[in-house]
């Protein structure tokens, strides 16, 4: 079987990408016949096609991408499977995705997604996302560059680091996150936060709010760090192990990657119950799932022409649908605060987290697993 993957490649740091390079790097080391290639690149893609002549492309993304990862490779006599995140709701493309003998999607709560905006699933299989665990490794407190990075945030031997890492920290559930320490720090003061996001508008915009909700609850600055920018793939590791706790009690997460690669560190992570982490991790064991306390739910939402219409319009729904979370503020404190002050229990569950990501989450089993299921379903050798 000759496959072509399509996602922004050259590997970028965001997830749809890393999501297609850590399956283009499983299939390669498992001996596949596999080339990489950007899912928006008409000429490039086109000489593969004609020249590499695949039998199948895999292409990354969510519905809106439709035209570059299924239609496309259509023209070309190649088999389309999409491997499909959500996306707030599945406004168009239903006849498409309905016609494809494989479909994949990042878990089930995304299968439900499209499922509840009309979406016939039959033919959908859920496959989570791999990570690399030879990269995304324990490492002790006891490591020069662990040592370093907290002394560089002014972590003191006998306080407990808190991390949260996003595009935005507040849809990573940050502000929540905030309201759950104002509640610890009359318990357990000894804490710092850092909230790590990416230069963007979003972050911007929501960077206003986080800094208000602590003034408003009247948390010492000087305990939370905020951080913009690209931190590289190499990097990522060693902020995570230099944390105690990951915590990202998502308002809206169709699979949670980092969140996974935080488990994969040995880190206990600190979620919501709901969507893509209610599947990754495993409650009292590699984590903690804070139960939903609210959902954002809209009756109409607005749709593009380059989503596939004619014109810009407004939808109406027939009933309300869910568009994000909010985890409930007391069982994220009443878990924090537990991890924050029993050393022992961290270390177990860190050891737990990362067995769990060795046996479930190892890109070159999910490489395996969507190989197989593309021969088996497509008829392929």
């Amino acid at each position: 079987m000759k496959t072509v993957i399509l996602y922004a490649y050259p590997p970028e740091l965001d997830g749809l990408s890393l999501q297609g390079d850590m399956l283009y790097r499983g299939m390669k080391e498992n001996g596949e016949n596999v080339l990489p290639c950007h899912w928006k690149e008409d000429f490039q893609k086109e000489w593969i096609y004609r020249d590499f002549k695949p039998d199948v492309a895999i292409g990354i993304g969510y519905w809106g991408y439709t035209p570059d990862i299924i239609l496309n490779p259509q023209k070309f006599g190649i088999a389309p499977v999409p491997w499909l995140v959500a996306d707030g709701w599945v406004a168009n493309y239903h006849d498409v995705l309905e016609s494809l003998p494989l479909v994949f999607v990042t878990s089930e709560w995304v299968k439900e997604t499209y499922k509840r905006d009309g979406v016939n699933t039959k033919n959908f299989e859920v496959v989570f996302v791999g990570v690399e665990p030879d990269l995304f490794r324990p490492i002790p407190k006891t490591d020069p560059g662990i040592k370093k990075i907290r002394e560089m945030l002014g972590v003191e031997p006998d306080e407990k680091l808190i991390l949260t890492v996003g595009g935005d920290v507040t849809s990573k559930g940050a502000q929540e996150v905030f309201r759950a320490l104002s509640i610890i720090d009359k318990k357990f003061s000894k804490w710092k936060y850092v909230c790590k996001s990416w230069e963007s508008d979003c972050a911007r915009g929501h960077r206003k709010e986080e800094i208000q909700l602590i003034e408003e609850f009247g948390l010492d600055k000087k305990k939370i760090l905020f951080f913009n920018g690209s931190w590289s793939r190499e990097f990522m590791p060693y902020i995570i192990n230099a944390a105690d706790i990951y915590a990202a009690p998502s308002r809206i997460d169709g699979f949670g990657m980092i969140q996974v690669e935080a488990q994969s560190c040995g880190i206990p992570v600190v979620s919501i119950n709901a969507m893509g982490p209610k599947e990754t991790i495993i409650h009292g064991e590699t984590g903690f799932l804070a139960e939903v306390e609210n959902t954002i739910d809209l009756e109409s939402e607005l749709v593009y022409k380059n989503m596939g219409f004619s014109k810009k319009d407004r939808i109406f729904f027939e009933k309300p649908k869910t568009f994000a979370y909010r985890a409930n503020v007391k069982d994220l404190a009443d878990y924090l605060l537990l991890l924050l002050n029993d050393d022992k229990k961290r270390t177990e569950m860190g050891k737990n987290a990362r067995n769990h990501v060795l046996e479930n989450f190892h890109y070159k089993k999910i490489a395996s697993r969507i190989t197989d299921l593309v021969k088996e379903r497509l008829k392929l050798t």
